[in-house]
């Protein structure tokens, strides 16, 4: 116990934190680009064509029914024998952008659905287009929706970076088996890599919930003498009785 506190973890947490931020690093590239990618398909699928539903849901069907592992195996193995060859960082955010964007376009997908049809209806009636009623409606509050999930997801990413390191990228638990391997000190090293993993998520969680506390909009009960009524769009009038 002496050596893991006073030799081992002053020795190696300062490299155990350079792949923690690799990790970090990977995790919110990969999570800018999944993003992207899960409502584009997302709004692909709602917009009624049927020659761009068909690919899009193939798309979602395949990277969601191959394991994570194969499809960076196949990425950064088999595209270079096709000429494309990408390093190793490149080829992690581009495995894990597209799986993780094929769960997120799901995820988009069934927020936009719950929200009522009238509000679109409302908007195109008073002369919106259809882009601005889902840039100023319809997105804002799917997003609000889908923060919780998104955010479930994204500690889900950090975890599952841990992958990348069968591509030879130097994230966190790549760092940690070099420690093992000049060390031996498997179980030592493994605490501090859980250790490490396990203070990220929670920050990660607790930002999350910031956040979903800020974008959810604040209710206060109706004053005395007051009665709240709901009006269009879901907006509160307060008539004093």
């Amino acid at each position: 116990m002496y050596e893991f506190f006073f030799v081992l973890f002053p020795r190696y947490l300062p490299f155990l934190l350079e792949g923690a931020a690799m990790t970090l690093k990977l995790s919110f590239a990969s999570m800018a680009c999944a993003l992207v990618i899960g409502l584009a398909v997302a709004l692909g699928r709602l917009s009624g064509r049927r020659w761009l539903d068909w690919p899009l849901r193939a798309y979602v069907e395949i990277w969601r029914d191959v394991p994570l592992v194969v499809q960076l195996l196949v990425i950064y193995f088999t595209l270079p024998q096709l000429g494309l060859t990408l390093e190793g960082f490149s080829a992690g955010v581009l495995g894990l952008s597209l799986n993780l964007g094929a769960y997120l376009s799901e995820v988009f997908r069934a927020a936009i659905i719950s929200l009522d049809r009238g509000q679109r209806e409302a908007g195109l009636s008073i002369g919106m287009s259809r882009t601005m009623v889902y840039r100023r409606v319809i997105l804002p509050q799917a997003l609000r929706i889908a923060l919780p999930t998104i955010g479930g997801y994204f500690i889900s990413l950090l975890k599952d970076s841990s992958l990348v390191s069968f591509i030879a990228v130097n994230e966190l638990l790549r760092h940690g088996t070099m420690i093992i391997s000049e060390t031996f000190l498997s179980m030592q090293t493994y605490f501090m890599v859980a250790a490490i993993y396990f203070f990220m998520s929670f920050l990660a969680a607790r930002a999350v919930r910031w956040l979903e506390a800020r974008l959810t909009p604040a209710t206060r009960p109706a004053s005395s003498g007051t009665q709240s009524l709901p009006g269009a769009a879901g907006v509160h009038v307060e008539v004093r009785s």
